[in-house]
């Protein structure tokens, strides 16, 4: 971990049509800051993992399951998922261009762990909102890691994914049963009532204990049958 008086290293900064992103390094940990928000690190990697766990499990044997990822961040829940044989496909929907280019040659590539030359590995460098919005394709599992939980969007324009238009564009895209997980900083129980409202079922949320503060969690909720 660094120390008190380590400062970050800025690696790279990009402007793009969403605004600032940047790749530091702060001792040994890279970081993504997205408009002066600090998005995610490479300190852990724990609730990304069940991020993806959690969906599966919840899946309960469903042959070869096509997974959408949403967010390729520092790389933990794609090299989660490529390390599983239980996926048949796997979609990672990434909008930031930098990002993407930070696994496939730069310093964030061990952390994709070779998941981004997996051939059930498919990246879509669109907006996730858009995706669900417009896409014709379908999915078993949707796993979202765009913000920092659905009360604490990174960019303006996420909030509507969370909303109940939103909610419904993502049961669009799930198949009968298919699994919808969603990563937070924080808990909420406000997004629980918002997914039952929604139609989904099996709402529950599962947490991951952290050093200070409140726990991360995972939302999941399945749609019906």
């Amino acid at each position: 971990m660094p120390t008190s008086y380590e400062m970050p290293e800025v690696l790279d900064r990009r402007e793009g049509p969403h605004g600032e992103v940047v790749l530091r390094r702060h001792g040994r940990l890279l970081q993504i800051i997205a408009n002066g928000c600090f998005l995610m690190d490479t300190s852990d990697g724990r609730s990304e993992r069940l991020l993806v766990d959690a969906a599966l499990d919840a899946l309960d044997g469903r042959p070869r399951p096509h997974l959408l990822i949403g967010g390729l961040g520092v790389g933990f829940s794609l090299a989660h998922a490529a390390a599983d044989p239980r996926p048949g496909r796997i979609t990672v929907v990434e909008r930031e261009h930098a990002i993407v280019d930070w696994h496939l040659d730069g310093p964030l590539s061990p952390f994709s762990a070779g998941a981004l030359a997996d051939p059930r590995t498919r990246i879509a460098r669109t907006d996730l909102v858009a995706h669900v919005r417009e896409t014709s394709a379908t999915y078993d599992a949707l796993c979202l890691d765009i913000d920092n939980g659905p009360g604490w969007t990174v960019t303006e324009g996420n909030e509507s994914l969370y909303a109940p238009a939103g909610l419904a564009g993502c049961a669009r895209v799930l198949r009968p049963g298919g699994v919808l997980a969603v990563w937070s900083a924080q808990p909420s129980p406000e997004f629980e009532e918002t997914l039952r409202n929604a139609g989904f079922q099996q709402v529950r949320t599962e947490e991951i204990p952290v050093a200070r503060g409140v726990p991360d969690v995972v939302h999941l909720a399945v749609r019906p049958g």
